[in-house]
């Protein structure tokens, strides 16, 4: 019987100067299901959305030769062009990589997009900068919507929305089915040993509006580059939960950090979220 759930793998859990074929044959001799494309701040990842059609053409056609899509996008460019700046050149910038992100997913059947949950990240956080950001979400909204392509936030490592509760006030706010939330199960562990709350509480919390779920391994205080089991997040409780609340779609996050049997890492992290995610359903 064909599973039912699709995982994917973080495109930086691969060594970067890797090309696309490489990459998705990576991913798939692992044993994942799509590949998460990473828009980040840097110019390299922010030239992406600017691909010529051809380029994009070749890529659609590397993924139906390696027999592996990209499905997922995370963009986190909005950290250095953020959607909430009191900057309105910067604000402007934000809004022509939103649009972008969004037509370079339409044309590369990326279903979901992953936004990064802050209105501002290198700036203060005012009542100026998440009115600004509510105002550009909703328009964001309206341009995914146009083209069928759902968004979710990211819980974030910062204050502004590290737990999904957070997200939902503006998933509330916003009121359309085009923006959900796609937490990141390490991020939300993180904020509950800062708060004291219950990470599978604030889970249920997003009922009906988990696009998907980044499953990744924190320590408190610490937020990248913890190998998969050397943290404290509980997968297994998160995972159970997460497929209870209907998400069926999940990304294994972890970061490439020099070492030479890379591909191994790849496969132990199927295998560890393949191994949780079957027994829910077998």
């Amino acid at each position: 019987m064909k599973r039912p759930y699709t995982l994917g793998l973080y495109e930086k859990s691969m060594p970067s100067q890797l090309g696309w074929k490489e990459k998705l044959e990576a991913a798939k001799g692992a044993g994942f299901d799509f590949v998460e494309i990473s828009i980040d701040e840097t110019e390299e990842k922010l030239g992406r959305l600017d691909m010529s059609e051809e380029e994009r053409l070749g890529l659609v056609s590397l993924m139906k030769e390696a027999g592996l899509p990209i499905r997922t996008m995370c963009l986190s460019g909005h950290r250095k062009f953020p959607l909430g700046s009191s900057d309105p050149a910067v604000r402007s910038r934000g809004m022509e990589i939103m649009e972008k992100a969004i037509r370079l997913a339409d044309d590369l059947g990326i279903r979901i997009i992953q936004l990064a949950g802050y209105d501002v990240y290198y700036d203060e956080s005012t009542d100026e900068t998440k009115r600004q950001f509510a105002e550009n979400l909703i328009k964001a909204t309206e341009m995914a919507a146009k083209v069928g392509i759902v968004m979710g936030f990211e819980t974030m490592e910062t204050d502004f929305m590290n737990t999904v509760g957070k997200a939902m006030e503006y998933v509330e706010l916003v009121s359309s089915m085009y923006l959900g939330v796609y937490p990141d199960i390490g991020n939300i562990t993180n904020a509950a040993k800062t708060y004291g709350t219950d990470v599978l509480e604030d889970l249920r919390l997003g009922k009906g509006h988990l696009a998907a779920m980044h499953l990744k391994e924190t320590t408190p205080g610490v937020f990248r580059e913890v190998s998969f089991g050397q943290g404290h997040v509980d997968f297994k409780g998160a995972i159970k939960t997460a497929w209870d609340l209907g998400v069926r779609k999940y990304v294994t996050e972890f970061w490439y950090t020099g070492n030479p049997q890379w591909k191994k890492d790849l496969a132990q992290a199927n295998e560890m979220m393949t191994s949780i995610l079957d027994a829910q359903w077998e």
